[in-house]
């Protein structure tokens, strides 16, 4: 039997429900996003320009982990390596690396040591392709068998796994098919297989908590731990949704902050956070996590706006935190409005918008008799007419009044119970 991750790690993970995304690398001199290299076809020795200029002297480990832990996130993923080829950590088994550049130091190990003192976990972000590596991008013209870059695909997983402690999650991107977006296809096509099952089994074996998830699958395959979506957010698009309808696995829903992944300067287009707040919570009630994305500067600061919104989130998670941790996907079926979380016999409703006074829902459990905030524990008065003399489905209905002085402006949770 392929193995997974142990019930601990991904009980963990399940509870923990929000988490940082970091994409931060040489791009991010450029400005123009993590594919600025493929995009603007950039050539390797051009690009290779960049690592005399990596030199982020405002890059503080600590700062980053206690705004994610403001934010009320538990655990961080970043990029240890992105399609550019370019190793953001001390890595022996390549001259390209952030430790070669006027830096010097490795930004992972200092995010390790941050994340044990905030009581944060830490995850890699790991490119199965590489437009640097002649193994990968250049098979042809050096001569090198595909074996060699399976090698150090694997070697650098190795040493992430047993180098910076507890890792809590390793998550893969580039497994994709033969795309249009490159005709000569230097930059997408693998020469063979990555050997996925040497490859997970050596991720359970030497970390048997961390989850694996491989974001570029039509569906997982044996060994990986979750079902990725990448700004997408299950539920909204479609219709029956649940966690138990993608392959039986857990969710974990990517987005963006603003557009972009890597630090892109001309990107303005931050969401709000009431917005950011209805991801979180609609991500929650189809059992998935939030995993939200900032992309630090060449500096090596998370801008300021996006602190700021991450903060107002984690104001919000302070009061309502008890309906997004440690939840499952709700039973109670999502309204225009409303969606659900639950905890057992708890049942959370998030209120995210209003057309009334009244919170109007149907198939509320039988057991369910009171209801109040969860932010403040206030009473809430509850009708459950037609609940215990089923009919038809319009008498089936629990009501709920909610006071306007006492609605939340981006999520009000009601607990029913």
């Amino acid at each position: 039997m392929t193995r997974q991750a142990s019930h601990q790690g991904l009980t963990w993970f399940q509870d923990a429900r929000f988490g940082m995304f970091i994409h931060w690398g040489l791009y991010s001199i450029i400005a123009k996003q993590e594919w600025v290299m493929h995009t603007d076809r950039i050539p390797v020795p051009e690009y290779e320009k960049l690592v005399p200029q990596f030199n982020p002297t405002r890059f503080d480990a600590d700062a980053w982990v206690r705004t994610a832990a403001e934010a009320g996130q538990k655990y961080i993923i970043v990029t240890s390596r992105h399609h550019d080829g370019f190793s953001m950590y001390d890595t022996a088994l390549s001259d390209y690396k952030v430790t070669n550049t006027p830096f010097r130091r490795d930004p992972l190990r200092e995010l390790a040591e941050a994340c044990v003192r905030h009581g944060i976990k830490l995850g890699f972000y790991v490119s199965l392709l590489d437009w640097h590596y002649p193994a990968y991008r250049f098979r042809a013209e050096s001569g090198l068998a595909w074996d060699d870059y399976l090698g150090f695909l694997h070697g650098q997983v190795r040493e992430l796994c047993t180098q910076y402690g507890e890792v809590a999650a390793v998550w893969f991107d580039g497994d994709w098919p033969r795309s249009a977006l490159d005709p000569d296809r230097a930059y997408f096509l693998p020469g063979g297989s990555f050997e996925y099952e040497k490859l997970y089994a050596m991720i359970h074996e030497l970390q048997p908590d961390a989850v694996i998830e491989n974001n570029r699958h039509a569906e997982p395959i044996p060994g990986e731990d979750l079902q990725g979506f990448e700004q997408d957010l299950p539920g909204e698009n479609t219709t029956g949704f649940n966690e138990t309808t993608i392959y039986g696995l857990p969710i974990q829903v990517c987005m963006t902050i603003n557009d972009h992944w890597g630090w892109s300067k001309d990107d303005r287009n931050t969401k709000s956070v009431r917005r950011l707040v209805h991801l979180l919570a609609k991500s929650a009630s189809v059992g998935g996590n939030l995993l939200l994305n900032v992309g630090p500067t060449p500096e090596g600061e998370i801008p300021a706006l996006h602190q700021d919104r991450l903060r107002a989130v984690g104001r919000w998670l302070a009061q309502n935190g008890d309906a997004i941790y440690y939840t499952r996907a709700g039973v109670i079926p999502p309204t225009r409005e409303c969606v659900s979380t639950r905890r057992n016999d708890h049942h959370f409703v998030h209120v995210l918008d209003y057309v009334s006074d009244c919170v109007v829902l149907a198939a509320v459990p039988d057991n369910v008799r009171h209801a109040r905030l969860v932010a403040s524990g206030r009473a809430l008065e509850v009708d459950r007419a037609g609940s215990n003399f089923f009919v038809s489905a319009d008498q089936d209905r629990t009501t709920i009044y909610v006071p306007p002085d006492l609605r939340d402006a981006y999520d009000t949770v009601i607990e029913l119970f």
